[in-house]
């Protein structure tokens, strides 16, 4: 960008980028000092170098929860479908605090497996897996649950514990309103340089560099130097592997800009190089590598299984050879920006071989502080553009102020949210009726009767037991085991329940219904029935229970036998009627056949009339085999004759 001055209203009307700041900006900037860490502004305005609008304005959406700002509507509605913002809401509803990007890319790279991103939701069938990105967040969620609470505080209290920094580094200038804040990656900055406030406004002034711009129909020119002593534009070093995908990237500070008739500017990063391949590694519909499930369940013998350990193998060798090539230009990159998240792809970038060129121990190595898709090409010029725009902040001092001294009253008394985050104790009574009420429905499901009745009267518990509220099962319509019984149509369980073990039939559930109106068949109905006739009529109050007119045993088999008796000889009577209508229709078919006169020839009998005759005595399914291989047939000889002629 040029140094000739600027208006200051003018500053933030075009997308600021970190390495060609304007001069009169650059000299007033200044680091925010506060006592604490401001927090992501519930609205950003997220200025990217290659992206304005009509009049030169950005304008975004955010994530309050996440602490992600979006440029439009498009990049937010797949933040709402990303692994992070699915991962905060579940934290928030177990009352812990989310967490914002760079935190979540660096839980999941702890964990074996990435959550491996796609440019599109069709593109994970193409990579040979299916998202299986509820697995991973349970684990992470169970992960996170053992750490101590410090570790996920709010970014303020965090900061006045010594906990990790924030991933943006704050800035402000008296050429920009008090309330506006400009936002630059922590991760663009190197150690040294982080080491107090002063250094990285001097290291953010060293990192300017010229840029070239093109005029449409005339040569390239070079810009004036922003207030940058370096003669060279430094490099950078980006790289994405996971899920059988990889690309890496090795850019240039130094962007180019494009100027067309109309004087519009459009910004493009310099590659200086570039490479990006897939190879089959990923089991297609289960997700995971193919040496993270050997390791966990052993060494499959199936084909695919093969194919993907020697494509892993190959994956590797290719990776690591041209890392070897790269080897010149990443010694001298200024900073290295990798996404390796799981064991497999940590050992083929990091893992001790050869020559190796990537070491863990390289100060200048940088995980991605911000959510990443796929691994491609263009999602690595997305990486450096996220990473080399200025963020633009605007937030209100006093409510900054307010949150502040909240979570420092919260920091001074860590032991009260503690306290209000536990759960409370369960006593040894709620304990004994939850193992009760599991133990009991499991046995109903699966109509273990003896079984049953011994669990009854080895722990002393009576037949109507009621349910405790943590059950699997509904409780409200199925409160008592013969509820549940009547409701999972067991007949022999609730004859058992009701004749052996007592159980009342009259109690009724939240729907003010008894155990028979939930019987879903005859036979479990029947079981009240005889349990009515066994347990005679002062038993209960059967009226009560809806029970209809009791009926023995011996009834209830004899209406079963009569029954079976019908139905056999309903089915015997039409097996009779179809047998005598294909009597028929071969008999007037023989009379047909023998008439001298008037006698169809079979060569003269229609197409309907030879598959009727082809048809006849099939069963539907026989048909349609048929009818598909009559089609088939069909099919094949228009082709033969399509070739012919």
């Amino acid at each position: 960008m040029a140094a000739t001055k600027q208006n200051p209203q003018e500053l933030l009307q075009r997308p600021l980028y970190v390495f060609d700041l304007p001069a009169e900006l650059l000299a007033t900037l200044s680091r925010r000092e506060t006592s604490g860490s401001a927090p992501e502004p519930e609205q950003q305005k997220l200025q990217d170098p290659s992206d304005q609008g009509e009049a030169g304005a950005a304008t975004s959406t955010s994530c309050s929860l996440c602490q992600v700002s979006f440029e439009n509507v498009g990049e937010q509605r797949d933040h709402v479908r990303s692994d992070h913002h699915r991962y905060n809401l579940k934290s928030r509803v177990r009352g812990n605090a989310p967490l914002n990007e760079s935190e979540f890319n660096r839980a999941i790279g702890e964990l074996d497996e990435s959550i491996s991103g796609s440019d599109s939701e069709s593109s994970d069938e193409e990579e040979g897996g299916q998202k299986t990105p509820d697995n991973t967040l349970v684990a992470l969620l169970k992960r996170q649950a053992k750490l101590s609470a410090p570790e996920l505080e709010h970014p303020i209290a965090a900061k006045h514990k010594g906990a990790r920094k924030q991933p943006i580094v704050w800035f402000t200038s008296s050429l920009i309103p008090s309330t506006t804040y400009l936002g630059v990656y922590r991760a663009l900055f190197t150690d040294a340089e982080q080491d107090g406030l002063d250094n990285l406004v001097s290291a953010l002034r060293e990192k300017q560099v010229k840029s070239v711009v093109r005029h449409s129909n005339k040569a390239p020119q070079n810009a004036p130097l922003n207030n940058a002593p370096r003669n060279q534009a430094q490099k950078y070093f980006l790289c994405m592997i996971g899920g059988g995908h990889f690309a890496a990237m090795i850019v240039s500070a130094a962007s180019e800009i494009n100027k067309n008739a109309s004087g519009l500017e459009e910004r493009k990063p310099t590659v200086i190089a570039h490479r990006s391949f897939h190879r089959y590694t990923t089991r297609r519909k289960q997700g995971g590598s193919q040496s993270a499930n050997d390791a966990a369940k052993g060494a499959a013998h199936s084909a695919g299984s093969s194919l993907r350990r020697y494509n892993e193998a190959a994956l590797e060798k290719e990776i690591r050879d041209l890392l070897k090539d790269w080897r010149e230009m990443i010694d001298t990159s200024e900073l290295l920006f990798v996404r390796a998240s799981g064991t497999t792809n940590r050992r083929i970038l990091f893992g001790a071989h050869e020559g190796q060129v990537l070491k863990p121990s390289d100060t200048r190595l940088r995980s991605i502080p911000f959510t990443t898709r796929r691994a491609t090409q263009a999602e690595l010029l997305r990486a450096f553009a996220e990473l080399s725009r200025v963020k633009v902040s605007q937030f209100d001092e006093a409510t900054l102020a307010k949150e502040q001294e909240k979570y420092q009253e919260a920091a001074a008394r860590p032991s009260k949210p503690l306290a209000a985050k536990q759960k409370p104790k369960i006593s040894k009574d709620e304990e004994e009726a939850m193992l009760h009420t599991s133990q009991i429905q499991a046995l109903i499901r699966r109509s273990k009767v003896p079984a049953l009745l011994s669990y009854f009267s080895n722990n002393a518990i009576a037949p109507s037991f009621k349910f405790h509220s943590s059950a699997s099962q509904p409780i409200h319509r199925c409160p008592t085991p013969l509820h549940l019984a009547a409701n999972s149509n067991a007949a022999a369980i609730v004859k058992a329940l009701l004749t052996k073990a007592g159980a009342d039939p009259t109690l009724l559930n939240a729907e003010e219904r008894p155990a028979f109106d939930l019987a879903g068949d005859r036979p479990t109905r029947d079981a009240f029935r005889i349990a009515r006739h066994e347990l005679g009529e002062a038993s209960w109050d059967w009226e009560a229970a809806h029970v209809p007119s009791a009926m023995s045993q011996e009834d209830v088999d004899s209406q079963t036998g009569r029954d079976k008796e019908a139905a056999a000889q309903s089915e015997a009577q039409r097996r009779r009627e179809a047998l005598e209508r294909l009597r028929k229709e071969d008999a007037s078919m023989a009379a047909q056949q023998r008439k001298p006169l008037g006698r169809t020839p079979a060569s003269q009998k229609s197409a309907a009339e030879k598959r009727e005759e082809e048809t006849r005595g099939m069963t539907p399914e026989m048909r349609m085999r048929l009818e598909r291989e009559r089609r088939a047939r069909a099919a094949e000889e228009r082709i033969r004759r399509m070739q012919a002629g």
